[in-house]
């Protein structure tokens, strides 16, 4: 029987960090809320290298007393409660007082801090959950954190980090969340020594929101702002020409405090029913505010879940608060035009009279010369030695180019200086450098002796061409199309019945992936930029690679934003935001798939979106010609996720069914 030991403390701490402490950003959100629960109005982030190597937090709160810092880095020290009962009505960010030393007992942290009533600031130093330095300092009112090289005596957790851009963009989207919930709080955030966000604190969730997401996001909202059974519900909601193909845009803050809410979320869809299609998700930054006795926020340490006393008032709330919202938005203003008169038909028009008549001067137009343009060759005489080969030169194209070199054919027995005419032929651009490649060809000969030279011409050896052996089409005939989305033609005793965009998907889909040689790229005049979450801006900046390969020309644009250059040909801009969101979601949910995988996945999105849907229009040439390609290619067959294109009956089945055979 194994005994039972009780571990000394600073491996029982090392144990406990890993609960509050997984990666950078967990530091900077257990640091920002410590900041704003201790009253601060201005917030300055700093991280190096993901955060991995150095975080700095810095606010103009209340600061910490000296006879509390070290304290403040004890397990289950915290101000924030002190009875059992503070426990029923939580109204701060922080309140366990695991925070400081968890991060303390697996980094090297320094504090730098000064209470308001205090003269002189404090410095203090602990490393691995050891006190090395208590002294004086000069600092101004608040608290400045500094933690380096975290995880440095835990090293089978830093392996398990993702790359500095991925930790610092995890830093970022806790700044931003942070920066939505508290809008009265300026938040400064610096990324490598550059400047990445700033928020005015002025008040206003809107400025907040356009400093987070930028301008474009900021105006495809609706503000809502409704209250029910003493729960309510501020904020902003997207517009439903603006849905998302995933719930990440999805922000619910709760007493001021991120939270993941699933009554919220379904709420929220719930009201979006029948406005949005079917698959696409609203995005919104609500804010709730429910009694802290109405809500149970002691459930995970993360505290980004949380328990209702009363779920269907939450519910209640956002529903018909999202729903009023959107009626609101749906009226339209209406112009009221005052009716001049009362029967328009006997009015007379009205002359228009200048104020001078002397402003009006009537200049007669002059009458256009029409130039005739005559085509002529022009002959100039010129003296020369004729003792070279002159190839001969097809002038059936001479009307397309501009005059180009002059070519004689005139036989000349023996050397002499003669008078000749000089033909001028138009010869087109785009035949030069093929009748040059001819002249070179022809103009093999054997030169003997001096200057009397017989010129003997080699004949050009022609290659055969080799065609391409045509696939062979059955007769068929187009009988019509069903509901605008299949296709009635009858082939060799059969009936086909033809999915039109299924077939459509699967040769874009084929041409995808046979492009060897990469695939045709469109520039897009206006480059479309799309706004992502953190979470999906990584992915995309980790796979710019991928995208390229699949047609797409991205660059990072902002720290949450990404602009699009080029897009395959196949696809429209319209489409290019979608496209890139759900392939944002898919790179997000499937991390570990094969590069192969990832690519077979875009061009199958990429072709679905780029086929004729149901429902288009289709004209009797349009359906013959596609039918004709679908026929040409038997691997058009199914479409790229298994449904089939295409369905076939017999002329013996139909009369079977009808009776007329057994």
């Amino acid at each position: 029987m194994p005994r039972i030991n009780v571990l000394p403390k600073h491996i029982a701490d090392l144990i406990a960090a890993g609960e509050v402490v997984e990666r950078p950003s967990s530091v900077v959100k257990e640091a920002v809320e410590n900041s704003i629960d201790a009253g601060a109005t201005i917030i300055t982030v700093e991280i190096q290298h993901g955060g991995i190597t150095y975080i700095r937090i810095t606010d103009n709160g209340c600061g910490i007393l000296r006879d509390d810092i070290r304290n403040a880095f004890v397990s289950h020290a915290t101000s924030k409660i002190a009875t059992a009962d503070d426990l029923d009505a939580i109204g701060t960010l922080g309140f366990r007082g695991e925070a400081l030393a968890s991060v303390s007992a697996v980094s090297k942290v320094e504090v730098l801090t000064k209470a308001r009533e205090e003269s002189i600031g404090t410095h203090y130093r602990i490393e691995g959950g050891e006190e090395i330095l208590l002294d004086d300092a000069g600092c101004p009112d608040g608290t400045t954190l500094i933690v380096r090289d975290l995880f440095f005596n835990t090293p089978a957790r830093m392996k398990f980090l993702k790359k500095d851009v991925s930790e610092a963009n995890a830093v970022a989207g806790v700044i931003d969340r942070v920066a939505l919930s508290h809008p009265e709080i300026s938040f400064r955030f610096i990324r490598d020594g550059k400047e990445t966000l700033l928020t005015p604190g002025d008040g206003k969730l809107t400025s907040a929101i356009y400093a987070v997401f930028g301008k474009e996001f900021a105006n495809s909202l609706i503000e809502i702002d409704y209250s029910l059974n003493g729960v309510s519900a501020k904020g902003y909601i997207s517009k439903p020409v603006y849905s998302r193909a995933n719930r990440n845009m999805q922000m619910f803050f709760l007493n001021s405090r991120l939270v993941k809410t699933q009554t919220g979320s379904v709420a929220l869809t719930e009201s979006y029913r029948n406005s949005i299609m079917a698959g696409k998700f609203p995005a919104c930054v609500i804010n709730l505010t429910v009694p802290n006795e109405a809500v149970d926020v002691n459930v995970h340490p993360s505290k980004l879940e949380v328990r209702f006393a009363n779920e269907k008032a939450v519910y209640d709330c956002i529903y018909y608060g999202v729903k009023n919202a959107l009626n609101k938005e749906k009226e339209r203003p209406q112009v009221e035009l005052e009716k001049v008169l009362s029967n328009p038909k006997f009015a007379k028009p009205q002359m228009f009279v200048p104020e001078k008549a002397e402003q009006i001067k009537f200049i007669p137009q002059k009458q256009e010369q029409k130039i005739q343009v005559k085509e002529e060759i022009r002959i100039q005489p010129e003296k020369e030695k004729i003792n070279s080969y002159q190839p001969k030169v097809n002038h059936t194209t001479a009307f397309l180019a501009q005059p180009e070199t002059v070519y004689e054919t005139d036989e000349v027995k023996d050397e002499q200086t003669v008078q000749k005419p000089k033909i001028t032929v138009f010869t087109p651009p785009a035949v030069k450098e093929e009748i040059k490649e001819e002249v070179k060809e022809e103009a093999a000969v054997e030169v003997q002796g001096t200057e009397d030279t017989v010129v003997q011409e080699t004949m050009p050896v022609v290659q055969p061409e080799i065609k391409e052996e045509q696939p062979v089409i059955p007769e068929f005939r187009i009988v019509g199309e069903a509901f605008k989305t299949y296709i009635f033609a009858e082939c060799e005793g059969k009936l086909m019945i033809i999915d039109k965009h299924a077939a459509h998907e699967r040769m874009i889909y084929n041409e995808l992936k046979k492009s060897t040689d990469g695939i045709f790229m469109q520039s897009l005049m206006i480059p479309v930029t799309v706004t992502l979450s953190k979470e999906e801006y990584d992915v995309i900046v980790n796979n710019l690679e991928i995208l390229e390969k699949a047609g797409f020309a991205v660059e990072a644009f902002g720290t949450s934003s990404v602009i699009v250059r080029e897009c395959p040909s196949v696809i429209e801009a319209a489409d290019v935001e979608n496209l890139l969101i759900e392939t944002a979601t898919y790179l997000l949910q499937n991390k570990n798939d094969l590069i192969s995988e990832k690519l077979d996945w875009i061009f199958h999105s990429s072709a679905c979106r780029a086929a004729i849907k149901a429902g288009d229009k289709t004209d009797r040439y349009e359906l013959e010609k596609f039918t004709a390609k679908l026929l040409a290619d038997e691997s058009v067959r199914y479409c790229p996720h298994g449904r089939p294109v295409l369905a076939e009956l017999t002329k013996r089945e139909l009369e079977k069914f009808f009776g007329r055979i057994q």
